[in-house]
């Protein structure tokens, strides 16, 4: 009895276990380290502007000097002084010489012809006396044959002028150009521009620092070329010591000038090609006839015989 008891109370155990379901097992994977957030980057500094030169208008300096001894254009240099006479200068009076900031080429002012040909109008010191008169001003507009007209109309009840207006003397012929070579684009290398001598004709004076360029050789009314294509940027006698002058802009780097013309034959702001005659030769403002030939590069004179073609 006791074992059939004993036997009864195993198999209702192995019974129990056989019905117990096994603890549920989760498959955990260890959880991946989230990716490192990248910091900000920091913005980028603004490029630094080029220091703005200036220059200092001395006594006897004209815009037209000025802008050659900085290698510039004088409407420009006009234009970024917002100086609308070019032949008023005051000593003292401080010009910016580089392009300020967002600066267009050619963006001048200028509402007063420059006078040429002429004796040149230099800097001096602005008088300052009781009669000067201040007011009233008058108001500046720009060169329009339609405002030329206004001014032109007398008012009503004025009296009429009785002197004649002096005479204009009409601009010099522009002489039909040659078959122009084929141009070379203008860089800011000597080897970018092609040069040519402009007369044919003994060197009389070489260059250095203090004449600044080298004098030729030829006989009045003997042609002058351009030494390199370009733009006219002066054409006219308002600059002592040079006479009848011609400026040409050949790049923003490079410019020359051709000095002591007999004749212009060309005018501002016209483009002109390598070999093409500019001008004819004279001794306008010198002892003989001669011309003076300079070459500039940002402004510096350069020996324009380490630049020429042999002769």
């Amino acid at each position: 009895m006791k074992r059939a008891l004993l036997l009864a109370t195993l198999a209702l155990l192995v019974a129990a276990c056989a019905t117990r379901h096994p603890a549920p097992v989760s498959d955990r994977k260890p959880q991946e380290a989230p990716a490192p957030v990248e910091a900000p980057k920091a913005p980028e500094p603004p490029p630094a502007e080029k220091p703005i030169r200036t220059h200092t208008v001395k006594r006897g300096e004209t815009l037209v000097g000025i802008a050659l001894q900085y290698g510039l254009d004088y409407r420009e240099l006009a234009g970024w002084n917002n100086i609308a006479n070019p032949n008023v200068l005051a000593v003292g009076q401080v010009l910016v010489v580089s392009a300020p900031a967002g600066a267009k080429p050619l963006a001048g002012s200028i509402t007063t012809p420059l006078i040429s040909p002429g004796p040149p109008i230099e800097a001096r010191p602005l008088a300052n006396t009781p009669s000067m008169k201040v007011e009233p001003r008058g108001v500046k507009i720009p060169y329009t044959d339609r405002a030329l007209a206004q001014m032109s109309v007398p008012e009503a009840g004025a009296p009429q002028p009785t002197a004649p207006a002096p005479e204009v003397a009409p601009p010099p012929p522009v002489p039909v150009a040659p078959a122009p070579e084929p141009e070379k684009p203008a860089g800011t290398d000597k080897e970018d521009v092609d040069w040519i001598w402009p007369v044919k004709g003994k060197v009389l004076a070489p260059f250095t620092e203090t004449a600044k360029g080298m004098d030729i050789a030829g006989k009045k009314g003997a042609p002058v070329v351009a030494a390199a294509s370009g733009r006219v940027v002066y054409a006219g006698a308002g600059l002592r010591g040079y006479g009848k002058l011609v400026i040409i802009k050949h790049s923003d780097t490079w410019l020359s000038a051709y000095a002591h013309n007999d004749n212009i034959l060309v005018k501002e702001q016209q483009d002109v090609r390598r070999g093409q005659k500019i001008a004819e030769m004279g001794q306008s403002d010198t002892d003989q006839v001669k011309l003076h030939f300079e070459v500039r590069r940002e402004g510096k004179p350069v020996d324009p015989a380490k630049i020429l073609p042999p002769m």
